[in-house]
């Protein structure tokens, strides 16, 4: 096991009627901005429950952050804040409004602009204001981590931010209800991605860490069938909410060595097509394990066909490859199709991907041996 350091502060409150601790969690006088996406909320019952319990407090709305939020969108939340006196930000919705908080949160009391910040890095000068969140879709993890993904229109690029972690998160599951197919499908696979990507890597480092990484996983699993089976199965629902929290909050990673190339590539395609985050994992994972899993990733991946998927027959390669093909088929399980070509993605895309790639110097995986004639033939597996 490698040493590594470990905090998370941020307070989790789950389950039903959790809301109601929304207006302890606050500091009385505090003047919020409350960020919201496209309005879904107000067709669901979240923001009448947040209006509700805010009834008390001066808050500032501001709508629209999109999908893979964009700096161009945030500035203007930005210049909203600093005009208003904002000193406290409350994100209500998915993993894209509370990425785009933790930007606004540091941004607001810095004088640096925005895409500064993501390019740079916090600002560390200034105190970033106070995040809480609202979550409504399971997925990034976002609620109980650092970390952010931003695009830019201008530049067609998106880049990882590392901002502050919220105070606290409400999750409850039965704000989930309402979400369509496509998006709870979306965060499943957002999921479980971002459990190989830890999992997936050097093995005989933790035992702990891999125990913990295989229930995640399994728990995806199983809930995957319960909740396309019922989707109002509250059980199901918050087994899988809490699984994409426990997915990225650090407490999988603990002295192990990570991977992530699979959401470089990833981030890439959003960029440029426009795909949904959790939509391009499922394309890359197979075609990356196809790549390097009887290579590197050998070992580690004999431990996954057998204690994930229960594989225990056949030689090594053979387990291997059973292993990858349940991963692809479990992502079609969930209705997402897993080739480049089945989304309409031509080799243009693939070219500039790779383009960006040697033009970067960029060297991916937890061995860095991803350069971008790996990631070539990456795509290339992926069609």
């Amino acid at each position: 096991m490698n040493p590594f350091k470990f905090r998370n502060p941020t307070e989790l409150l789950f389950g039903e009627g959790m809301i109601e601790m929304l207006p302890k969690r606050i500091p009385q006088g505090s003047k919020i901005l409350l960020t919201f996406g496209g309005g879904s909320v107000k067709s669901n019952g979240v923001y009448d429950d947040v209006c509700r319990q805010l009834k008390e407090f001066d808050c500032v709305e501001f709508w629209g952050i999109e999908p893979n939020p964009k700096v161009e969108t945030l500035r203007k939340a930005i210049e909203l804040g600093k005009r208003e006196g904002i000193n406290f930000v409350l994100a209500v919705g998915g993993g894209s409004v509370l990425d785009a908080s933790k930007l606004i949160a540091n941004a607001i009391p810095s004088e640096r602009d925005a895409w500064d910040l993501v390019l740079k890095g916090a600002d560390r000068s200034v105190v970033t204001l106070p995040l809480g969140t609202v979550l409504t879709i399971p997925a990034t993890g976002s609620e109980m981590n650092r970390g952010a993904v931003i695009s830019s229109i201008k530049t067609q690029e998106k880049f990882g931010f590392w901002g502050e972690y919220p105070l606290f998160s409400i999750l409850e599951p039965r704000y989930t209800f309402s979400l369509p197919a496509y998006q709870v499908a979306c965060g499943i696979a957002d999921s479980f991605v971002h459990v190989m990507e830890q999992y997936i890597c050097r093995a005989g480092e933790s035992p702990l860490m891999d125990r913990w990484a295989e229930g995640i996983m399994l728990t995806l699993i199983e809930q995957r069938e319960a909740i396309q089976r019922e989707p109002a199965d509250y059980d199901a629902r918050a087994n899988f909410m809490l699984s994409a929290t426990m997915a990225l909050n650090g407490f999988i990673a603990m002295g192990i060595t990570e991977d992530w190339a699979t959401h470089r590539i990833g981030h890439e395609l959003t960029a440029l097509t426009g795909l949904t985050h959790g939509h391009t994992l499922v394309i890359v994972l197979p075609a990356l394990l196809r790549v390097l899993g009887h290579g590197s990733k050998r070992a580690k991946l004999l431990h996954y066909a057998q204690r994930v998927w229960g594989i225990t027959s056949g030689s090594e390669d053979e387990c291997i490859d059973q292993a990858i093909d349940r991963t692809e088929a479990f992502f079609r399980s969930l209705g997402l199709e897993t080739r480049l070509g089945e989304r309409g993605i031509g080799p243009e895309v693939e070219a500039e991907i790779v383009r960006r790639f040697a033009e970067r110097g960029t060297l991916l995986g937890e061995n860095q041996d991803i350069d971008s004639a790996v990631v070539a033939r990456i795509l290339q597996v992926a069609r």
